[in-house]
């Protein structure tokens, strides 16, 4: 292997736990080493619902993405921290409804850009997919460059999905919210889910995370990831755990991650 691929291939660190390959260990994929799943592991013997929180997150991307393409009309995306592709992913389930959606993906970890080809080339013919290799602590540069494929002065749907618990400082994930729902128009949608600290168990699963070589996640409440939306107009059923968002499942139950669409007026 040469050229951009091989130095992508000599960040990938497999003998450092990483996020982006926990996650898809829990989501049951097959991109992700010995570190991740042992740490992996770890969680989930303090934690085993984390699995389901996994597996959760991807269902709550699928009917957020439904209603914004099927119902408000959405027909751009910008999904900041994307993290390894698995299954139905943003833009599949968008073009699924409007083949001529457009869909950024923004992520800073090599293994992700690894994987980037083979998603791109999933695109619909009318519809564009592409990435933006960046870290979601520079808006600026996220919006500079999702600027060459979406129109800013059209809707756009703004998502991050279970990914602020990495920055522990709310003030600055507010701060990177906001200036990004800045740059986009009346119309848009804000979609964001994270951990939660509403459950003993959950807590000593993030504790357990650490303690595994992982990144430290924050679990927040409930109230101060509702801060993350002021000045937007909630969805119903506003900010909910995330299986009781507008579920299809009337038995679904709650888990310790909430999550909310909500549109800026």
């Amino acid at each position: 292997m040469a050229g951009p691929d091989a130095e992508l291939a000599a960040k990938l660190q497999p003998d450092v736990p990483h996020a982006a390959r926990i996650w898809n260990y829990w989501m049951g994929g097959k991109d992700n080493f010995q570190s991740d799943r042992a740490a992996g592991d770890a969680v989930a013997e303090v934690y085993p619902e984390i699995v389901l929180m996994a597996q959760q997150s991807r269902v709550f991307l699928v009917r957020a993405v439904r209603y914004l393409a099927a119902e408000a009309g959405i027909r751009q995306f910008l999904d900041i921290g994307t993290g390894l592709p698995t299954m139905q992913n943003t833009h599949a389930v968008a073009q699924g409804i409007a083949p001529d959606s457009r869909i950024v993906y923004v992520d800073n970890d090599p293994m992700v850009l690894v994987h980037a080809r083979a998603l791109l080339a999933s695109t619909t013919s009318e519809g564009v997919t592409t990435y933006v290799p960046a870290d979601y602590h520079d808006p600026e540069k996220i919006l500079a460059e999702a600027a060459q494929t979406l129109d800013f002065d059209q809707p756009i749907a703004v998502m991050y999905m279970g990914v602020m618990g990495y920055e522990p400082d709310l003030d600055v994930v507010r701060s990177i919210v906001g200036r990004t729902m800045d740059a986009v128009p009346s119309g848009s949608h804000l979609v964001l889910w994270d951990g939660t600290d509403t459950s003993p168990a959950v807590v000593s699963g993030a504790d357990r995370l650490a303690q595994s070589g992982g990144v430290p996640y924050i679990l927040r409440s409930p109230e101060e990831l509702e801060s993350c939306f002021d000045g937007l107009t909630m969805v119903e059923p506003g900010l909910v755990p995330i299986p009781l968002w507008r579920p299809e499942n009337p038995d679904a139950v709650g888990i310790d991650a909430y999550g909310a669409v909500a549109r800026k007026p």
